[in-house]
């Protein structure tokens, strides 16, 4: 039987795993079974022994990691995955900080992972890299006879062509890609911009099949849009106690959930609560909007200047909009645990969801979860989140750089009755249970066992021709 194997920058070792990727994957490694490999950050140089994986046992799958220095974290995490490949993938090429050693050292810290877990690994293995800090990883292992199943689900959006010439070796990620037999996205646009990066950069061939033929190797790209456990996520939100009482029980609750990261719109969305305000604010009832935005790489400089701006942000309409006994904006720049996030959700009237360019976006569909079918509330969503693709039918979808666009769709949730609140709820209820996380995984790996097939058929043929 084959083990499934999973490599990511983090591994979950605590008992209440936390993020998209880790929540997703650690049910489903709780439930098969296998091994997960991942990195953690040393306080010093590892010694000997400290270089080779370090096991961490309590889990019912087998969990591996491998030390990173500080050099090390800095270089390829908050350097290269997090400084340039960041947001390259998230449109903002403008912001690529690249300094030197940076792509050197991400390379390095792949090919040492691939050395050290290639003795792990089984002939019947099936292997599934998680996200862009891992990229390099199908070729170094390939490059030590791996010739394993190989799939890669990415995370984050996969960028337009001419922002990857931005990369100095953008043709290097290009080969990074063609190692794996199949490529997992989560969106048609993302791969649309995945098989247009082939063809205008890498003159790639589009195969009838679908896949994309790039210097005689085979790889196979789909889009599989992340899901969750829809009914875990109601339940949890049903029996999590009330979240401390933030307002009147004449006002409505807005909430928007996101680490604190320019790609997530917030200042965008406090400017179209500000226009809501101005416009509406008068003949409306009072609405608290609650902002948690819980720190992240608060080493890099784009974060730093994220948290002024919305800091500066809610101020001002706070001092515009305040009252005795109302705020409009609480702002919470730290993380909740996930259970009251769930009670939040359910208690709240609104979500407001404005990335500028997401993956998937998870808190949508938590929210969605969350909600009471019989009196549910309204997601406002930017229709430049992943998740837009599935809740469009639901969602009130906007333009997140239009305040006046964010001020509307406000002011629809708010007039929204109960039949029609109930019905776009239903509606993207079937999508969360239809599309949810089982689906999500066992789609992938059907789906990577026949591209791993056919790609060894095809490059066996192409190495008899002596091409």
């Amino acid at each position: 039987m084959s083990r499934l194997v999973v490599f990511s920058n983090r591994v979950p070792l605590g008992d209440k795993p936390s993020g998209g990727l880790v929540v997703a994957l650690n049910d489903t490694m709780i439930s098969q079974g296998g091994l997960w490999v991942g990195t953690e950050t040393l306080e010093s140089a590892p010694t000997e022994n400290g270089a080779q994986l370090k096991p961490h046992p309590g889990a019912t799958f087998e969990r591996l990691t491998m030390g990173l220095t500080r050099d090390e974290h800095a270089q390829y995490y908050l350097g290269y995955s997090n400084s340039v490949l960041w947001p390259l993938f998230h449109g903002r090429a403008d912001l690529l900080d690249v300094s030197t050693g940076q792509f050197s050292t991400y390379k390095a810290v792949n090919r040492r992972l691939a050395e050290l877990s290639a003795p792990h690994l089984r002939p019947s293995d099936t292997i599934w890299i998680q996200d862009y800090h891992l990229i390099p990883l199908a070729m170094e292992l390939r490059a030590l006879g791996v010739s394993n199943p190989i799939g890669f689900f990415l995370h984050i959006p996969f960028p337009v062509a001419s922002n990857i010439r931005a990369l100095s070796d953008n043709a290097e990620l290009l080969d990074w890609f063609s190692a794996y037999d199949l490529v997992g996205l989560q969106t048609q646009r993302d791969v649309a911009n995945f098989i247009g990066a082939f063809r205008s950069l890498g003159h790639g061939e589009l195969l009838p099949d679908g896949r994309i033929r790039y210097n005689n190797r085979f790889v196979r790209v789909a889009s599989f849009p992340i899901g969750i456990d829809a009914e875990a996520f109601r339940a949890a939100a049903e029996q999590s106690p009330e979240m401390p009482e933030i307002t009147t029980t004449a006002q409505k609750v807005m909430v928007g959930v996101d680490r604190l990261d320019y790609s997530k719109g917030l200042p965008h969305r406090l400017k179209g609560f500000q226009a809501f305000l101005r416009e509406h604010g008068a003949v409306s009832d009072r609405i608290t909007f609650l902002q948690i935005a819980p720190p992240t790489r608060e080493d890099v400089q784009a974060y730093k200047d994220i948290r002024r701006e919305l800091e500066q942000l809610s101020g001002e309409v706070n001092g515009e909009f305040g009252d005795i006994g109302y705020m409009p904006v609480q702002y919470i720049h730290r993380s909740i645990q996930r259970e009251r996030l769930a009670g939040l959700f359910r208690r709240a009237d609104i979500a407001l969801v404005t990335p500028l360019n997401d993956g998937m976006n998870l808190v949508a569909k938590e929210y969605v979860a969350a909600q009471d079918p019989e009196d549910p509330g309204v997601l406002i969503l930017s229709r430049f989140a992943g998740a837009a693709e599935q809740l469009a039918e639901g969602a009130i979808l906007i333009n997140p750089y239009d305040a006046a666009s964010i001020s509307e769709a406000i002011a629809t949730a708010v007039a929204m009755p109960l039949e029609a609140r109930q019905a776009r709820h239903a509606a993207m209820w079937d999508q969360l249970t239809r599309y949810d996380n089982d689906w999500w995984t066992g789609t992938f790996l059907r789906t990577l066992g026949k591209a791993a097939l056919s790609r060894r058929t095809s490059e066996s043929f192409f190495i008899a021709a002596g091409e």
